[in-house]
């Protein structure tokens, strides 16, 4: 189950305001007698898919199957928009012409990397009724067969009321999530949408909370998500990368970007991206994780220039533009996620080890072991018993620290890649035995005076065709040892 090389089984609806943009490029070499303006010596023209068109055109680069509900005129920019479509497989079979408003343009002349001026050709206003009527109709259809579905606001009037509450009852019916690229401050308009995409600005204005940390990004975010009922903040931070808030613990990824020529359309491949892989089934964070970088390829092109196979390519088969961009290893609790990576890892050829323990206070016996058994494999994971089965192995008083924090700071080691918490379940006998069959490790490390044949955990391990290795464990430190101490001490 590795993320897929291509995206071609995926199909992603795609519903929201349609623009065109067109760019003049030229040179300026004087100004205009008539006024102190630059005179454009136009060069060339190009036209590309906007708005919601912006996202079609990552996803149809990623090799998406996509599909566009969308509405434009019957004018020269409409046209266009088709073509455009066209040329990139698009089907524009389900675009809607409206009698009362143009075809969206924004134009931008442009000279060397500076934009002199932005014409835009618009009518903002909610759809008349027969237009609406229209499209209502359209969705259930449009809708079918797709595995995801994204929403990209630009606050010109196609996403009424009634058009978000057809598509996230629709999406509910097909069991589709619903992806949001949200405009103004009032959020609860998409409430049932699965999950929302807002900048750090758009976050703060929504919540009225600043959002300048990791931990201003939590709260907000939270705040959001208890105000609207979206399950999933993904919040794009520019130069600060991504943070992702849910009801997991919080995922900070960083850019890695060293030159950045533009950030126009980024937010579109970061949508688009998460799309696609959600629609394939990718968990969360690893979708997350590949639309950060997606993202940060993409602003060191200029202009609006979406995401190409060739580069999607390059990045699903470099290890070290994933982990990079992660500040701590991942915590899972959910296995299914934790086994994604891992076949992940495994698809590019690399040996996957693993461990686990309490962990409650870390000390150097424990980090010694971790750094030993990481040098003998290409990725450690770390599978760290939960509260209750350290309540049920330590006794009373214990654990000290609550797993989440326990989780933190082993995911901060540099020796460890991975950490999933497991034991909730009092069916795994505060044992890694089912943990292991599920994530299925190449190589398992005990520290401690064992035999192979005496661990319960052998038998599968050996049974799949992994390895066991017996580490010794360095001597004069443990966490009851520790407790004790304090305890004398304070």
């Amino acid at each position: 189950m590795n993320v897929p090389p291509s995206l071609d089984r995926a199909c992603v609806l795609v519903i929201g305001d349609l623009m065109l943009d067109h760019y003049v490029y030229g040179e300026v070499r004087r100004l205009a007698p008539e006024g102190p303006v630059p005179v454009l010596a136009v060069t060339r023209e190009d036209f590309i898919l906007g708005g919601a068109g912006s996202v079609v055109a990552n996803l149809a680069g990623l090799g998406v199957k996509t599909r566009l509900l969308g509405v434009v005129a019957a004018d020269d920019a409409g046209a266009r928009v088709r073509a455009a479509l066209k040329s990139q497989g698009v089907d524009d079979a389900f675009l809607i012409e409206a009698d009362d408003r143009p075809t969206i343009v924004k134009r931008r002349f442009v000279t060397g990397e500076q934009m002199l001026l932005r014409a835009d050709y618009e009518r903002v206003a909610a759809l008349d009724a027969v237009t609406e009527g229209d499209l209502l109709k359209r969705i259930p259809a449009v809708l079918k067969g797709c595995g995801a579905v994204v929403i990209s606001d630009y606050g010109k009037g196609m996403l009424t009321a009634s058009v978000l509450a057809s598509v996230m009852e629709a999406s509910r019916q097909e069991g589709v999530p619903v992806l949001v690229d949200p405009k103004g401050t009032d959020f609860s308009i998409y409430r049932g949408a699965t999950l929302i995409t807002p900048n750090a600005q758009e976050l703060s204005a929504a919540t009225r909370l600043p959002t300048n940390t990791d931990e201003d990004i939590i709260g907000a975010a939270q705040i959001l998500r208890q105000t609207t009922g979206i399950g999933v903040v993904v919040a794009k931070r520019s130069e600060k990368g991504m943070s992702v808030i849910s009801d997991q613990p919080p995922l900070h990824f960083r850019t890695a970007t060293r030159r950045v020529a533009g950030v126009a359309g980024a937010g579109d491949t970061v949508i688009a991206t998460l799309a696609a892989l959600l629609a394939e089934g990718a968990p969360l964070p690893v979708a997350a994780e590949l639309a950060n970088r997606a993202a940060g390829l993409v602003v060191q092109k200029p202009g609006t220039t979406p995401i190409t196979q060739d580069e999607w390519h390059s990045l699903v088969a470099d290890d070290e533009i994933i982990t990079d961009t992660i500040r701590a290893a991942p915590v899972y609790r959910d296995w299914a996620d934790a086994r994604y990576r891992i076949d992940l890892w495994k698809g590019q050829g690399l040996k996957v080890g693993f461990t686990n323990g309490c962990f409650d206070i870390l000390h150097y016996g424990h980090v010694n072991y971790l750094n030993r058994a990481r040098e003998r494999c290409d990725r450690l994971v770390v599978g760290l018993n939960a509260d209750s089965s350290i309540a049920r192995l330590k006794g009373a008083g214990r654990p000290v620290h609550e797993e989440l924090s326990r989780a933190a700071v082993m995911a901060a080691l540099g020796a460890v890649d991975m950490v999933v918490i497991f034991g909730d379940d009092r069916a795994d006998d505060d044992k890694p035995i089912r943990l292991i069959e599920a994530l299925r490790p190449d190589i398992c490390f005990k520290g401690g005076d064992y035999r192979v044949e005496d661990l319960p955990e052998a038998k599968v391990i050996l049974g799949y065709g992994g390895e066991v290795e017996i580490m010794p464990l360095y001597e004069g430190h443990s966490t009851t040892a520790a407790i004790r101490k304090m305890q004398k001490t304070g």
